[in-house]
């Protein structure tokens, strides 16, 4: 392996300062000793031009730098060398610098040096290479890279047969979940309200709760979420059937992207469930929690197939039959009567767009799997924030039509109540004159 650093000798007397307004090949400073306020300097100018995409003046600049006395910043110049040679479509050269900052004291770049190597190696399909190099990466991560970097040496363990290794690494990796997960909070919520609904005297609390149609389009608007509240009274298999779906499908969209966005999420497809029965369902009020847990089935059939997350085995094995699952249930809902398919459809759709915006982060992709946060897309947050403005503009303008809906119906059905007592009234008769 060559040795990036060039040789003592052509290391004449002092350097100047670049002038003010030069080009980036002329701000470095001649050959000779830099002080270490030019080598960090040059630093930060390489660092500017590589995300700028220059990439052949940044390698220039990190050149200049290779071979100042402090270990850290000769190794931090010759990480961002390999990245611009890497860059520059030299992988070899770039491979060679990173190993070259191995060779160095240990310093803060040495820990991304064995990555970007470990990457090189998974690229070249050297896999016990790249296992290596992220062990050797792995003793050096920060506490909010470990996650990441078992994750990843999981799938080396897997593709090397290393069955064991690889269910150690994965559980590792998947160490960083919630203690008490949201999803149980939300069941045990609707357990107790959904059997108080039942009970003697809870026929209030349904009626407050139930999604009925005349009262949303009377401004009752809170019942787009309350619904998922209540089940049907008459039996427990709806609840139980609902809350099972939810233990299922809500813990692995928790995992996937943390209890805050689950709580939109979840919230999210209520609401369009809701809306789609307030749009298209029968008058008679709707109960449970059916479009919000579609919608979770729609996020995670959305996601897996888009974003594709590094699951375990029972996450697998739920995303593998989740497509057959829906059509099941969809079916299930078209033949048998008295089931608001409506709301699952209009859930389902919701889950399915969400599930496209978001990308799972709390665990790998096989997008980010061997990528540098470098590689990302810029704007990445923007997309998922205008997709999600955009469906809830859907839903304001479905809640508006299924307004302007009901109180025609209302209207419609007061006329003709009105025809028809008139015409079942007795016809007055005058006096005799």
């Amino acid at each position: 392996m060559s040795d990036p650093r060039p040789p003592a000798d052509d290391r004449p007397a002092a350097a100047d300062q670049a002038a003010p307004g030069a080009s980036p090949a002329d701000d470095i400073p001649p050959p000779g000793p830099l002080t270490r306020e030019q080598a960090r300097a040059l630093l930060d100018r390489a660092a500017e031009l590589l995300a700028g995409g220059d990439f052949r003046e940044a390698a220039e600049h990190y050149r200049r730098i290779v071979g100042f006395d402090d270990a850290s910043i000769t190794a931090a110049a010759l990480l961002g060398l390999g990245e611009a040679l890497f860059r520059l479509d030299q992988p070899d050269a770039a491979v060679a610098t990173w190993e070259a900052v191995l060779e160095l004291p240990e310093t803060p770049s040495t820990y991304l040096a064995w990555r970007n190597v470990a990457a090189a190696r998974v690229r070249e399909g050297d896999l016990k290479g790249a296992t290596a190099a992220y062990r050797q990466a792995e003793r050096r991560a920060p506490p909010q890279d470990r996650a990441e970097i078992a994750t990843r040496l999981g799938w080396l363990a897997k593709e090397t047969g290393n069955v064991g290794a690889s269910r150690r690494y994965f559980a590792r990796g998947r160490g960083s979940g919630p203690a008490f997960p949201l999803t149980w909070v939300i069941i045990g919520l609707t357990v107790v309200v959904s059997v108080a609904a039942m009970s003697l005297g809870g026929d209030r609390i349904l009626t407050a709760l139930e999604l009925d149609k005349h009262a949303v389009a009377a401004g009752q608007y809170y019942r787009l979420w309350s619904v998922v509240l209540v089940h049907d009274p008459t039996t427990l298999l709806h609840l139980g059937f609902n809350m099972y779906a939810l233990f299922i499908a809500g813990p692995l969209v928790e995992q996937l992207y943390g209890s805050g966005l689950f709580l939109a999420f979840y919230l999210l497809c209520a609401a369009a469930g809701s809306v789609a029965s307030f749009v298209f369902g029968s008058d008679v009020p709707s109960v449970g929690a059916s479009g919000a847990i579609f919608g979770l089935f729609g996020i995670l059939m959305s996601a897996s197939r888009t974003h594709h997350p590094v699951l375990d085995r029972r996450g697998r094995s739920l995303v593998g039959q989740i497509g057959t699952l829906i059509i099941i249930n969809l079916a299930f809902g078209f033949i048998v009567s008295g089931i608001d398919n409506s709301a699952h459809i209009g859930g389902l759709l919701a889950g399915l767009w969400l599930g496209f915006l978001f990308v799972p982060g709390r665990v790998t992709t096989l997008r980010n799997l061997w990528e540098r946060p470098a590689d990302a897309p810029g704007g990445a947050a923007l997309l998922p924030a205008i997709g999600v403005a955009a469906l809830v503009c859907v839903l304001a303008v479905g809640v508006v039509v299924g307004t302007a809906t009901w109180h025609a119906r209302e209207a419609g059905t007061a006329s003709a109540m009105a025809l028809r007592a008139s015409i079942a009234a007795p016809v007055s008769r005058g006096s005799p004159g």
